[in-house]
């Protein structure tokens, strides 16, 4: 990727941020996104405190499945191990499938290499700690520095220009706790460990953890305890 492409990867993302449509939003993911050998395009709201991690799929394109097989698209982001991975990765990163008798095979690489669909995962956080994701994949990528760079900044941008359009605001889900989170927030403060709240909640214990971790970043604590005595003060749970 030349430096060229990097210039045009920002006026691509200037483009996004000014974008009236999700339309435009595509098209010009698309066009650039085909710069670098990305044909396949998935773009969704997710939350480490969800068990199957996706929120919302804003769009999907592409033969992500080979051969023009048809699968349902929400199912396959949702089970997809590239998805489940993405709870444990702090950056964007380059991925492998490839198919044979056993079945599909996904691999976290350094550098996609060889047959099959190659691509990149790239996390999106934000105050409330992982908010979305957007996954490119093709045949022939260009798995380069300056290309991941590139594509975290216009994919970073699609993101928040999308979830704008379709959702509007997001000030209120900061301030006020779901009802799931008020669950768990109200166990805790009652002296229930994560385990035990597990079992009662029918979650992991992960998902709890979880969740608890997503509680103190939308109420600003820094401890669980903290966390406990905000909620109290705005009625989210009960003393």
């Amino acid at each position: 990727m030349t430096g060229s492409a990097a210039e045009t990867a920002f006026a691509t993302a200037t483009l996004i941020a000014r974008a009236e449509t999700q339309e435009v939003v595509e098209d010009a993911i698309r066009s650039f996104g085909r710069m670098l050998g990305y044909d396949r395009f998935v773009l969704f709201a997710a939350s480490s405190a969800r068990e199957d991690v996706v929120d919302r799929i804003y769009w999907v394109e592409g033969d992500w499945f080979g051969g023009g097989k048809s699968v349902d698209a929400a199912s396959y982001v949702r089970r997809c191990p590239v998805t489940h991975h993405m709870i444990e990765a702090h950056a964007p990163f380059f991925w492998t499938k490839t198919s044979g008798a056993s079945g599909e095979c996904y691999r976290m690489v350094q550098t996609p290499t060889g047959e099959g669909i190659h691509g990149i995962q790239i996390p999106i956080f934000g105050p409330l700690g992982l908010e979305g994701a957007m996954s490119l994949g093709g045949t022939r990528i260009d798995s380069s520095i300056t290309a991941r760079l590139a594509l975290s900044l216009v994919a970073d941008t699609a993101f928040s220009t999308v979830r704008g359009l379709l959702d509007g605001p997001s000030e209120n889900s900061a301030i006020r706790l779901s009802e799931r989170e008020r669950e768990v927030l109200s166990w805790t403060a009652a002296g229930r460990r994560q385990a035990d709240i597990a079992v009662i909640l029918g979650l992991s214990e992960r998902t709890v953890e979880n969740h608890l971790r997503r509680i103190r970043k939308r109420l600003g604590a820094s401890t669980t305890a903290q966390a406990i005595r905000t909620a109290i003060q705005n009625g989210d749970i009960e003393s």
